[in-house]
């Protein structure tokens, strides 16, 4: 027989890492069923950008930002909800350990524009196994400083998503994460675009194995703090001759600090080389094609950030650079490298307040840069303010 459902609304609690799933949504609509409880959760977010110079996307897309040379229109305004989010999660006591399930959606499928329906978050986890797409392993949050543009500062880990399988125990976090980033190309290039500065992802490349990730996090004393370490294999096989594989590693470490009652500092160190898509809004590709062998790209990035807390609310100051190192790829001639993306910067200064419990409001400024291997560069402005209601 099935348990009256008893409905009530509770503050979600976040324990745990994985709870960083459902931090966005402060609050929830919960109920019981038996021995299992349940949550519905999320909110409605409208965002209103003005971009003062040339349309970066319904999130800020650093790839077109116009450089030297290149012409475009100034002056644009988008609305959209396409940030909204919705999600269900469940706890339930099984074999002693509890067993949890999260499934969270949001339209934003088809960044930089939004629209269609994409799937965040769809994983268990029971006595310290994971299994589903959750927050990569690599890295973490703590370095990530607020914003109101759903596109994160460069240079820190990636703030997204793999479908993986992991193995929690105490602070240490292992796992086997989906080669294929879903979201946005990460593998090996043949070219380079040089009017977006981005690459073309060679016809032969694949996944043969699953990326390797490895995360200590801890705390003392206030301090946050995580380390990772990731590794991967990136492969062409059988394609006009050539066959090759190569091996991408890259490394992180983040913090975040309250320095007083009211000042809180964050940040992030990330480098590696073939890294990819493991490093936030990484400028260029994890490898390249020279001749029939694969040669990786170091990357390198940084973030840092504070939080002041002010009325109702904090203001979010934060800046992050990411950096590839295209060299060897100029020197081997591969094409369109000399105007493909080096390096890219964004600035960020918002106040993001609460009035009343469930709303939330914000303002926010930010500055962003795009340059590329021939020395070109670019930089745009964008003003954008939100309204969220949670639930």
């Amino acid at each position: 027989m099935i348990a009256p459902i008893r409905l009530k609304h509770a503050t979600l609690l976040a324990g745990s890492s994985l709870a960083l799933a459902i931090a966005s949504a402060s609050h929830a609509v919960d109920f019981e069923v038996g021995d299992t409880k349940a949550s519905v959760y999320g909110y409605a977010k409208l965002d209103m950008i003005y971009d003062v110079d040339n349309e970066l996307g319904d999130l800020a897309a650093r790839p077109r930002i116009l450089i030297d040379g290149q012409e475009g229109s100034d002056g644009h305004t988008t609305l959209h909800a396409y940030q909204s989010r919705l999600g269900f999660k469940t706890a339930t006591p099984v074999g002693g350990s509890q067993l949890t399930t999260l499934v969270e959606v949001d339209w934003f499928d088809n960044a930089p524009e939004g629209g269609d329906l994409r799937l965040r978050h769809a994983f268990g986890s029971w006595n310290g196994i994971t299994a589903g797409k959750t927050w990569t392993n690599f890295g973490s949050l703590l370095g990530k400083t607020p914003t109101i543009d759903l596109a994160p500062q460069p240079g820190q880990s990636k703030v997204g998503r793999k479908a993986q399988l992991r193995y929690s125990f105490n602070n240490w976090h292992v796992a086997l994460e989906n080669p294929d980033p879903e979201d946005y190309r990460d593998g090996v290039a043949s070219s380079f675009n040089p009017n977006r500065g981005i690459y073309t992802e060679h016809e032969g490349a694949k996944t043969g194995l699953p990326d390797l990730t490895l995360r200590y996090q801890n705390q003392a004393a206030g301090l946050h703090y995580s380390a990772s370490a990731m590794a991967r294999q990136l492969e062409v096989e059988e394609v006009n001759g050539v066959d090759d594989n190569a091996t991408g590693y890259g490394l992180n470490l983040a913090a975040r600090y309250p320095a007083t009652e009211t000042l809180t500092l964050r940040g992030a160190l990330t480098w590696g080389d073939g890294i990819g898509e493991y490093m936030q809004n990484n400028p260029s590709a994890p490898a390249y094609l020279e001749g029939d062998s694969i040669e990786t790209i170091e990357a390198w990035g940084a973030n840092v950030g504070m939080s002041l807390a002010a009325g109702p609310g904090a203001i979010n100051l934060g800046y992050g650079i990411s950096k590839a190192d295209l060299d060897d790829a100029r020197e081997a001639g591969i094409a369109g490298v000399e105007g493909a993306n080096e390096q890219f910067e964004a600035v960020h200064l918002n106040y993001i307040w609460s009035p009343i419990q469930r709303v939330s409001y914000g303002i926010e400024a930010a500055y962003h840069t795009r340059e590329v291997v021939d020395g070109r560069d670019g930089d745009a402005v964008r003003l954008q303010g939100m309204v969220k209601y949670s639930f």
